[in-house]
Protein backbone atom coordinates (compact mmCIF):
# COMPACT_ATOMS: atom_id res chain seq x y z
CA UNK A 1 0.00 0.00 0.00
CA UNK A 2 1.54 3.29 -1.36
CA UNK A 3 0.08 5.67 0.91
CA UNK A 4 2.66 7.26 3.08
CA UNK A 5 4.05 9.92 0.10
CA UNK A 6 0.34 10.83 -0.34
CA UNK A 7 -0.08 11.33 3.32
CA UNK A 8 2.83 13.41 4.25
CA UNK A 9 2.86 15.61 0.76
CA UNK A 10 1.08 18.58 2.03
CA UNK A 11 0.76 20.13 -1.74
CA UNK A 12 -2.79 21.47 -1.97
CA UNK A 13 -3.96 19.14 -4.72
CA UNK A 14 -3.46 16.27 -1.71
CA UNK A 15 -6.02 17.82 0.70
CA UNK A 16 -8.73 15.73 -0.26
CA UNK A 17 -6.87 12.34 0.27
CA UNK A 18 -5.05 13.11 3.40
CA UNK A 19 -8.70 14.32 4.87
CA UNK A 20 -10.41 11.27 3.66
CA UNK A 21 -7.32 9.40 5.19
CA UNK A 22 -7.50 10.88 8.70
CA UNK A 23 -11.36 10.27 8.61
CA UNK A 24 -10.87 6.74 8.27
CA UNK A 25 -8.30 6.43 10.45
CA UNK A 26 -9.77 8.28 13.29
CA UNK A 27 -13.33 6.58 12.45
CA UNK A 28 -11.52 3.08 13.25
CA UNK A 29 -9.68 4.63 16.08
CA UNK A 30 -12.78 5.93 18.16
CA UNK A 31 -14.47 2.61 17.54
CA UNK A 32 -12.22 0.93 20.44
CA UNK A 33 -12.24 1.19 23.92
CA UNK A 34 -9.20 -1.07 24.91
CA UNK A 35 -6.32 0.97 24.40
CA UNK A 36 -4.32 -2.56 23.93
CA UNK A 37 -6.88 -2.73 20.76
CA UNK A 38 -6.39 0.91 19.87
CA UNK A 39 -2.18 0.93 19.88
CA UNK A 40 -3.10 -2.67 17.13
CA UNK A 41 -4.98 -0.15 14.98
CA UNK A 42 -2.88 2.67 15.51
CA UNK A 43 0.46 0.71 14.63
CA UNK A 44 -1.26 -0.95 11.50
CA UNK A 45 -1.98 2.09 10.58
CA UNK A 46 1.50 3.87 10.84
CA UNK A 47 2.79 0.80 9.26
CA UNK A 48 0.74 1.58 6.17
CA UNK A 49 1.64 5.44 6.07
CA UNK A 50 5.40 5.24 7.59
CA UNK A 51 7.32 1.89 7.20
CA UNK A 52 10.20 1.41 9.99
CA UNK A 53 11.76 -1.65 10.66
CA UNK A 54 11.11 -1.89 14.12
CA UNK A 55 9.37 0.22 17.15
CA UNK A 56 10.10 0.56 20.66
CA UNK A 57 8.33 2.00 23.37
CA UNK A 58 9.54 3.34 26.55
CA UNK A 59 8.76 5.01 29.98
CA UNK A 60 10.17 6.38 32.57
CA UNK A 61 6.41 6.46 34.58
CA UNK A 62 6.92 5.74 38.35
CA UNK A 63 10.86 5.07 38.06
CA UNK A 64 13.93 7.58 38.83
CA UNK A 65 16.60 8.32 36.30
CA UNK A 66 18.17 6.39 34.78
CA UNK A 67 15.87 3.87 34.99
CA UNK A 68 13.20 3.49 31.92
CA UNK A 69 11.25 0.48 30.97
CA UNK A 70 11.29 -1.31 27.50
CA UNK A 71 7.23 -1.40 27.08
CA UNK A 72 6.95 -2.82 23.28
CA UNK A 73 9.23 -4.12 21.14
CA UNK A 74 8.33 -5.06 17.53
CA UNK A 75 10.54 -8.19 17.26
CA UNK A 76 8.43 -9.77 20.74
CA UNK A 77 7.01 -12.72 19.99
CA UNK A 78 4.23 -12.53 22.98
CA UNK A 79 3.83 -8.67 23.39
CA UNK A 80 3.14 -7.58 26.56
CA UNK A 81 0.09 -5.52 27.65
CA UNK A 82 1.69 -2.45 28.82
CA UNK A 83 -1.06 -0.98 30.51
CA UNK A 84 -2.07 -4.29 33.03
CA UNK A 85 1.13 -6.17 33.58
CA UNK A 86 3.86 -3.35 33.58
CA UNK A 87 5.22 -5.93 36.31
CA UNK A 88 6.31 -7.98 33.22
CA UNK A 89 8.33 -5.20 31.34
CA UNK A 90 12.17 -5.35 31.47
CA UNK A 91 13.65 -2.56 33.59
CA UNK A 92 17.21 -0.86 32.11
CA UNK A 93 19.12 2.01 33.30
CA UNK A 94 21.49 4.33 31.43
CA UNK A 95 22.46 4.22 27.54
CA UNK A 96 21.36 5.32 24.79
CA UNK A 97 17.48 5.41 25.64
CA UNK A 98 17.91 7.05 28.79
CA UNK A 99 20.10 9.83 27.11
CA UNK A 100 16.90 10.05 24.73
CA UNK A 101 13.87 9.81 26.73
CA UNK A 102 15.16 12.07 29.62
CA UNK A 103 16.65 14.18 27.14
CA UNK A 104 12.99 15.46 26.48
CA UNK A 105 13.60 15.83 22.76
CA UNK A 106 12.60 14.58 19.83
CA UNK A 107 16.13 13.28 17.95
CA UNK A 108 17.10 11.96 14.76
CA UNK A 109 20.36 9.81 14.08
CA UNK A 110 21.54 8.93 10.67
CA UNK A 111 24.21 7.25 11.30
CA UNK A 112 23.33 4.75 14.44
CA UNK A 113 25.84 3.28 16.01
CA UNK A 114 25.44 1.68 19.67
CA UNK A 115 27.63 0.42 22.44
CA UNK A 116 27.59 -3.47 22.74
CA UNK A 117 27.41 -2.82 26.58
CA UNK A 118 24.51 -0.54 26.26
CA UNK A 119 21.31 -2.12 27.18
CA UNK A 120 20.00 -0.71 23.93
CA UNK A 121 22.10 -2.37 21.90
CA UNK A 122 19.55 -5.60 22.12
CA UNK A 123 16.92 -3.49 20.77
CA UNK A 124 18.69 -1.76 17.92
CA UNK A 125 20.76 -4.58 16.08
CA UNK A 126 21.46 -4.16 12.83
CA UNK A 127 19.58 -0.84 12.71
CA UNK A 128 21.33 2.03 11.10
CA UNK A 129 18.93 4.73 11.58
CA UNK A 130 17.06 6.02 14.14
CA UNK A 131 13.80 8.51 14.99
CA UNK A 132 12.92 9.38 18.70
CA UNK A 133 9.27 10.82 19.53
CA UNK A 134 8.77 11.81 23.02
CA UNK A 135 5.18 11.68 24.23
CA UNK A 136 4.57 14.52 26.70
CA UNK A 137 2.20 14.59 29.90
CA UNK A 138 2.34 17.26 32.09
CA UNK A 139 5.44 18.96 30.18
CA UNK A 140 8.08 15.92 30.37
CA UNK A 141 8.36 12.99 28.24
CA UNK A 142 6.75 10.59 30.17
CA UNK A 143 7.14 7.82 27.24
CA UNK A 144 8.54 7.77 24.03
CA UNK A 145 8.50 6.07 20.60
CA UNK A 146 11.68 4.96 18.90
CA UNK A 147 11.36 4.28 15.48
CA UNK A 148 14.20 2.37 13.16
CA UNK A 149 15.44 1.64 9.62
CA UNK A 150 18.24 -1.01 8.89
CA UNK A 151 19.67 2.39 5.97
CA UNK A 152 21.11 5.26 7.48
CA UNK A 153 19.80 8.38 6.28
CA UNK A 154 16.00 7.42 6.08
CA UNK A 155 14.08 9.98 8.34
CA UNK A 156 12.73 13.13 6.17
CA UNK A 157 13.19 15.95 8.08
CA UNK A 158 10.20 17.35 6.90
CA UNK A 159 7.82 14.92 7.76
CA UNK A 160 8.96 14.42 11.52
CA UNK A 161 6.34 17.51 12.60
CA UNK A 162 3.93 15.61 11.43
CA UNK A 163 4.74 12.31 13.24
CA UNK A 164 5.42 13.81 16.09
CA UNK A 165 2.16 15.20 16.51
CA UNK A 166 0.11 12.13 15.55
CA UNK A 167 2.11 10.59 17.76
CA UNK A 168 1.34 12.49 20.92
CA UNK A 169 -1.98 12.76 19.79
CA UNK A 170 -2.67 9.01 19.24
CA UNK A 171 -0.94 8.95 22.99
CA UNK A 172 -3.25 11.09 25.06
CA UNK A 173 -6.22 9.41 22.95
CA UNK A 174 -5.09 6.30 25.12
CA UNK A 175 -4.32 7.63 27.83
CA UNK A 176 -7.76 9.33 28.19
CA UNK A 177 -9.22 5.61 27.47
CA UNK A 178 -7.22 4.16 30.07
CA UNK A 179 -8.32 7.18 32.65
CA UNK A 180 -11.95 6.62 31.50
CA UNK A 181 -11.51 2.96 32.57
CA UNK A 182 -10.22 3.46 35.61
CA UNK A 183 -12.86 5.78 36.66
CA UNK A 184 -15.38 3.38 35.44
CA UNK A 185 -13.95 1.04 37.32
CA UNK A 186 -13.88 2.99 40.26
CA UNK A 187 -17.25 4.01 39.43
CA UNK A 188 -18.87 0.76 39.16
CA UNK A 189 -17.29 -0.05 42.52
CA UNK A 190 -18.43 2.87 44.44
CA UNK A 191 -22.09 1.80 42.94
CA UNK A 192 -21.72 -1.61 44.44
CA UNK A 193 -21.13 -0.19 47.60
CA UNK A 194 -24.00 2.26 47.45
CA UNK A 195 -25.83 -0.25 46.92
CA UNK A 196 -24.88 -2.63 49.74
CA UNK A 197 -25.27 0.51 51.88
CA UNK A 198 -28.56 0.93 50.46
CA UNK A 199 -30.14 -2.65 50.94
CA UNK A 200 -28.23 -2.19 54.39
CA UNK A 201 -30.38 0.47 55.22
CA UNK A 202 -33.77 -0.08 54.08
CA UNK A 203 -33.36 -3.58 55.77
CA UNK A 204 -33.07 -0.88 58.86
CA UNK A 205 -36.76 0.44 58.27
CA UNK A 206 -39.43 -0.99 59.69
CA UNK A 207 -40.42 -4.42 57.32
CA UNK A 208 -44.73 -3.75 57.76
CA UNK A 209 -46.45 -0.95 58.38
CA UNK A 210 -47.69 -1.08 62.56
CA UNK A 211 -51.13 -2.64 63.48
CA UNK A 212 -52.25 -0.59 66.10
CA UNK A 213 -56.34 -0.09 66.97
CA UNK A 214 -57.49 2.73 66.48
CA UNK A 215 -54.65 4.15 64.66
CA UNK A 216 -53.68 3.74 60.50
CA UNK A 217 -50.84 4.65 59.15
CA UNK A 218 -49.00 5.43 55.53
CA UNK A 219 -45.52 5.45 54.68
CA UNK A 220 -43.66 7.14 51.71
CA UNK A 221 -39.76 6.66 51.13
CA UNK A 222 -37.71 7.73 48.45
CA UNK A 223 -34.20 8.42 48.69
CA UNK A 224 -32.13 11.17 46.12
CA UNK A 225 -29.09 8.47 45.82
CA UNK A 226 -28.38 4.91 46.54
CA UNK A 227 -28.37 5.29 49.92
CA UNK A 228 -29.42 8.51 52.51
CA UNK A 229 -29.96 9.94 55.59
CA UNK A 230 -34.07 9.89 55.94
CA UNK A 231 -34.54 7.72 58.51
CA UNK A 232 -38.37 6.55 59.88
CA UNK A 233 -39.45 4.30 62.59
CA UNK A 234 -42.51 2.72 64.82
CA UNK A 235 -42.72 1.42 68.21
CA UNK A 236 -45.45 -0.39 69.24
CA UNK A 237 -45.86 0.43 73.04
CA UNK A 238 -47.43 -0.99 76.06
CA UNK A 239 -51.06 0.03 76.33
CA UNK A 240 -52.05 0.00 72.05
CA UNK A 241 -49.95 3.31 71.96
CA UNK A 242 -47.96 4.00 68.87
CA UNK A 243 -44.36 5.91 69.12
CA UNK A 244 -43.45 7.46 65.57
CA UNK A 245 -39.51 8.79 64.54
CA UNK A 246 -38.29 10.46 61.66
CA UNK A 247 -35.32 11.83 61.50
CA UNK A 248 -32.84 13.62 58.64
CA UNK A 249 -29.13 13.16 58.81
CA UNK A 250 -27.04 16.13 57.41
CA UNK A 251 -25.69 15.37 53.89
CA UNK A 252 -26.15 12.97 52.03
CA UNK A 253 -25.19 9.36 50.26
CA UNK A 254 -23.41 6.74 52.20
CA UNK A 255 -21.80 9.19 55.17
CA UNK A 256 -25.71 10.28 55.72
CA UNK A 257 -26.63 6.65 55.27
CA UNK A 258 -24.02 5.80 58.28
CA UNK A 259 -25.36 8.21 61.04
CA UNK A 260 -28.72 6.98 60.05
CA UNK A 261 -27.73 3.26 60.63
CA UNK A 262 -26.22 4.74 64.30
CA UNK A 263 -29.21 6.60 65.56
CA UNK A 264 -30.95 3.10 64.33
CA UNK A 265 -28.77 1.51 66.50
CA UNK A 266 -28.97 4.08 69.34
CA UNK A 267 -32.60 3.84 69.15
CA UNK A 268 -32.64 0.13 69.36
CA UNK A 269 -30.60 -0.87 71.44
CA UNK A 270 -32.35 0.93 74.53
CA UNK A 271 -33.73 -0.94 76.81
CA UNK A 272 -36.61 0.78 77.92
CA UNK A 273 -39.80 1.87 75.91
CA UNK A 274 -39.45 4.92 74.34
CA UNK A 275 -42.57 6.00 76.14
CA UNK A 276 -41.94 10.03 76.37
CA UNK A 277 -40.73 11.90 73.43
CA UNK A 278 -38.47 14.12 75.27
CA UNK A 279 -36.33 12.01 77.30
CA UNK A 280 -36.21 9.59 74.44
CA UNK A 281 -34.60 12.41 72.13
CA UNK A 282 -32.40 13.43 75.07
CA UNK A 283 -31.30 9.73 75.74
CA UNK A 284 -30.27 9.69 71.41
CA UNK A 285 -28.75 12.69 71.61
CA UNK A 286 -26.65 12.20 74.32
CA UNK A 287 -25.44 8.84 72.22
CA UNK A 288 -24.60 10.32 69.24
CA UNK A 289 -23.24 13.57 70.52
CA UNK A 290 -20.55 11.50 72.57
CA UNK A 291 -19.70 8.92 70.82
CA UNK A 292 -19.74 9.94 66.92
CA UNK A 293 -21.17 13.44 65.80
CA UNK A 294 -18.49 15.54 67.74
CA UNK A 295 -15.31 14.58 65.56
CA UNK A 296 -17.10 15.12 62.44
CA UNK A 297 -19.75 18.17 62.52
CA UNK A 298 -22.54 15.96 61.62
CA UNK A 299 -25.85 16.05 63.03
CA UNK A 300 -29.66 14.69 62.54
CA UNK A 301 -32.90 16.53 63.10
CA UNK A 302 -35.38 14.31 64.47
CA UNK A 303 -39.46 14.59 65.51
CA UNK A 304 -40.57 11.82 68.52
CA UNK A 305 -44.35 11.49 69.03
CA UNK A 306 -46.24 8.75 70.96
CA UNK A 307 -49.95 8.11 70.13
CA UNK A 308 -52.03 7.64 72.64
CA UNK A 309 -55.72 6.72 71.19
CA UNK A 310 -56.82 5.48 74.49
CA UNK A 311 -56.23 7.76 76.62
CA UNK A 312 -56.45 10.59 73.18
CA UNK A 313 -53.23 12.04 73.41
CA UNK A 314 -50.52 12.68 71.19
CA UNK A 315 -47.21 13.78 72.93
CA UNK A 316 -44.16 14.70 70.77
CA UNK A 317 -40.39 16.30 71.20
CA UNK A 318 -38.26 17.99 68.39
CA UNK A 319 -34.89 17.87 67.56
CA UNK A 320 -35.24 20.89 64.69
CA UNK A 321 -36.92 18.80 62.67
CA UNK A 322 -39.98 20.21 60.39
CA UNK A 323 -43.12 20.55 62.69
CA UNK A 324 -45.60 17.98 61.49
CA UNK A 325 -49.07 19.02 60.89
CA UNK A 326 -52.16 17.84 62.48
CA UNK A 327 -55.55 18.13 61.16
CA UNK A 328 -59.09 17.59 63.38
CA UNK A 329 -61.29 16.42 60.95
CA UNK A 330 -63.75 17.16 64.12
CA UNK A 331 -64.06 20.86 63.33
CA UNK A 332 -61.37 21.54 60.59
CA UNK A 333 -58.96 22.92 63.33
CA UNK A 334 -55.19 22.78 62.27
CA UNK A 335 -52.01 22.72 64.56
CA UNK A 336 -48.14 22.82 63.44
CA UNK A 337 -47.03 20.71 65.84
CA UNK A 338 -44.36 22.87 67.01
CA UNK A 339 -43.98 23.85 70.85
CA UNK A 340 -41.20 21.81 71.43
CA UNK A 341 -38.23 22.81 69.34
CA UNK A 342 -34.82 21.85 70.82
CA UNK A 343 -31.13 21.76 68.74
CA UNK A 344 -30.97 18.85 66.49
CA UNK A 345 -29.40 15.88 67.64
CA UNK A 346 -25.60 15.29 68.09
CA UNK A 347 -24.84 19.66 68.44
CA UNK A 348 -25.09 20.00 72.15
CA UNK A 349 -24.47 16.81 74.59
CA UNK A 350 -26.23 17.74 77.28
CA UNK A 351 -29.17 19.31 75.66
CA UNK A 352 -32.37 18.29 77.33
CA UNK A 353 -35.37 18.24 74.99
CA UNK A 354 -38.86 18.86 76.06
CA UNK A 355 -42.14 17.54 74.78
CA UNK A 356 -46.15 19.20 74.35
CA UNK A 357 -49.54 16.70 74.53
CA UNK A 358 -52.62 17.73 72.82
CA UNK A 359 -55.45 16.19 72.37
CA UNK A 360 -55.83 13.60 69.80
CA UNK A 361 -59.69 13.13 68.75
CA UNK A 362 -61.19 10.35 66.07
CA UNK A 363 -60.75 11.51 62.56
CA UNK A 364 -57.57 13.47 63.42
CA UNK A 365 -54.95 13.25 60.94
CA UNK A 366 -50.82 14.01 61.43
CA UNK A 367 -49.04 14.34 58.60
CA UNK A 368 -44.89 13.94 59.14
CA UNK A 369 -42.35 14.83 56.59
CA UNK A 370 -38.64 15.45 56.09
CA UNK A 371 -37.09 18.54 54.31
CA UNK A 372 -36.71 16.79 50.73
CA UNK A 373 -40.29 17.03 50.62
CA UNK A 374 -40.74 20.69 51.33
CA UNK A 375 -37.83 22.15 49.85
CA UNK A 376 -38.37 19.92 46.45
CA UNK A 377 -38.29 22.76 43.70
CA UNK A 378 -40.00 22.62 39.95
CA UNK A 379 -38.56 23.36 36.57
CA UNK A 380 -39.25 27.57 37.37
CA UNK A 381 -37.12 27.03 40.72
CA UNK A 382 -40.41 27.29 42.80
CA UNK A 383 -40.43 25.65 46.53
CA UNK A 384 -42.86 22.57 46.93
CA UNK A 385 -43.52 24.42 50.51
CA UNK A 386 -45.48 23.16 53.75
CA UNK A 387 -48.59 24.89 52.36
CA UNK A 388 -49.10 22.71 49.34
CA UNK A 389 -49.09 19.92 52.26
CA UNK A 390 -51.98 21.81 53.80
CA UNK A 391 -53.98 21.80 51.20
CA UNK A 392 -54.44 18.27 50.97
CA UNK A 393 -54.37 17.93 54.81
CA UNK A 394 -57.78 20.08 54.63
CA UNK A 395 -59.63 17.53 53.17
CA UNK A 396 -60.81 14.53 55.64
CA UNK A 397 -59.59 11.33 53.84
CA UNK A 398 -61.36 8.38 55.29
CA UNK A 399 -57.65 6.23 55.48
CA UNK A 400 -54.20 7.55 55.92
CA UNK A 401 -53.55 6.13 52.64
CA UNK A 402 -55.77 8.07 50.64
CA UNK A 403 -54.08 11.15 52.12
CA UNK A 404 -50.85 9.65 51.44
CA UNK A 405 -51.74 9.31 47.69
CA UNK A 406 -53.06 13.03 47.49
CA UNK A 407 -49.91 14.42 48.68
CA UNK A 408 -47.82 12.58 46.51
CA UNK A 409 -49.59 12.98 43.40
CA UNK A 410 -49.69 17.55 44.04
CA UNK A 411 -46.01 16.72 44.63
CA UNK A 412 -45.40 14.71 41.42
CA UNK A 413 -47.33 17.38 39.35
CA UNK A 414 -45.42 19.77 40.57
CA UNK A 415 -41.66 18.66 40.46
CA UNK A 416 -42.40 16.82 37.08
CA UNK A 417 -39.40 17.49 34.68
CA UNK A 418 -36.83 17.78 37.38
CA UNK A 419 -34.70 15.08 39.35
CA UNK A 420 -35.03 14.77 43.13
CA UNK A 421 -31.72 16.53 45.37
CA UNK A 422 -32.56 15.36 48.26
CA UNK A 423 -34.07 12.45 50.31
CA UNK A 424 -38.43 12.48 51.09
CA UNK A 425 -39.82 10.50 53.26
CA UNK A 426 -43.63 11.45 54.18
CA UNK A 427 -45.90 9.15 57.36
CA UNK A 428 -49.40 10.01 57.68
CA UNK A 429 -51.11 8.70 60.81
CA UNK A 430 -55.04 8.62 61.45
CA UNK A 431 -56.71 8.19 64.31
CA UNK A 432 -60.06 6.00 62.87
Amino acid sequence: MTVAPEFFDTEPRNWRARLALSAEVTRELSRSTDPQEMYAVFARRMAQLFPVSRYITISRRGLRPPDYRVARFSQWQNPVNPWKESHRLPVHGGGLFAELLYGDQPRVIDNLTVDPDDPAAEYLAGQRSLLAIPHFDNGTAQTMLIVTRDDTETFPRERIGDLMLLSNLFARATQTVVLSSAVKEAFDGLDYELRSIAEIQRSLLPAEKPKVPGLDVAVHYQTAKRAGGDYYDFFQLPNDRLGVLIADASGHGAPAAVLMAVAHSIAHTRPEHPLRPGEFLTYMNAHLTRRYTRPTGSFMTAFYAVFDPMNATLSYASAGHNPPRLLRCADGFKLVLNRAQKLPLGIKPDEVYLEQTVPLFPGDQVVFFTDGVIEAVNTEGDVFGSARIDEELATCYTNAGALMRAILASHSLFTAGTTAADDRTLVVVKRT
